[in-house]
């Protein structure tokens, strides 16, 4: 069982890597910063979705079979759930979500939110057991890994709204249904390689990320250069 001690340990070590990054984010959108607030509230309703998503991970394991079925089960409800989550707390209200970028600023907002706690739950284990410096390699690979993978997923969704940003409700709608199925795959193709237990399965999950990343800050640029311009519907 873990002490209070270990928990607080593993809530650190969860939220600080999800800080950094949504720190190192957040600055690309310097020119007109979302209100702090509204950064919170996606904060907290990405960590909210954890205790929801457990359940229904645990429920697929159990009725589906093992290998690619529970990936994809575990990618769609994690995914799912955070951007039910966003759309619930936060993108419905005018004053956190004043343009596109602030759309695709609150969905990576709610993903670190989501790995901060994520990666806590996984911390548990080996701090209770004593065994920090496994603790710190496993950290580390999360940062570099599977909490950008969780920015990248659902930053899918975000662009998606983003980019249809002043279309009507149907193409929204749709939009999102296509931003979700991207970002669903996204993360079974990243956890069906980092199962593997061949380190070369491992390099292709981390590239897959890393790709993902470059083609995020290229899209961020676009949206960015949009509301420079002053595009109706789509200013600061």
């Amino acid at each position: 069982m873990p002490t209070l001690e270990t928990i607080g340990y593993a809530f650190i070590g969860g939220l600080l890597p999800a800080l950094i990054w949504l720190y190192f984010l957040l600055k690309e959108e310097d020119n007109c910063p979302q209100p702090r607030w509204a950064v919170f509230l996606a904060f907290i309703a990405g960590m909210l979705a954890v205790p929801v998503v457990i359940p229904l991970e645990d429920i697929a394991i159990r009725l589906l079979p093992s290998g690619l079925p529970v990936i994809i089960a575990w990618a769609t409800a994690e995914e799912t759930l955070k951007y039910l989550f966003a759309a619930t707390f936060v993108l419905w209200r005018k004053h956190a979500v004043r343009n596109a970028v602030d759309v695709v600023a609150t969905m990576l907002t709610v993903a670190l939110g989501f790995a901060a706690l994520e990666n806590a739950l996984f911390l548990l284990d080996p701090l209770s057991q004593g065994r920090f410096l496994s603790g710190l390699v496993t950290n580390n690979l999360r940062f570099m890994g599977s909490t950008l993978l969780h920015v990248i997923a659902s930053s899918a969704i975000g662009f998606a709204l983003a980019f249809s940003y002043e279309s009507n409700r149907s193409v929204r709608a749709m939009a999102a249904s296509i931003g979700l199925i991207l970002a669903i795959a996204l993360h079974a193709v990243f956890n069906f390689f980092i199962i593997k237990e061949d380190g070369s399965h491992t390099i292709l999950a981390f590239f897959t990320v890393w790709t993902g990343a470059i083609i995020f800050f290229a899209a961020f640029e676009i949206l960015k250069y949009m509301r420079e311009r002053n595009l109706p519907k789509n200013i600061c």
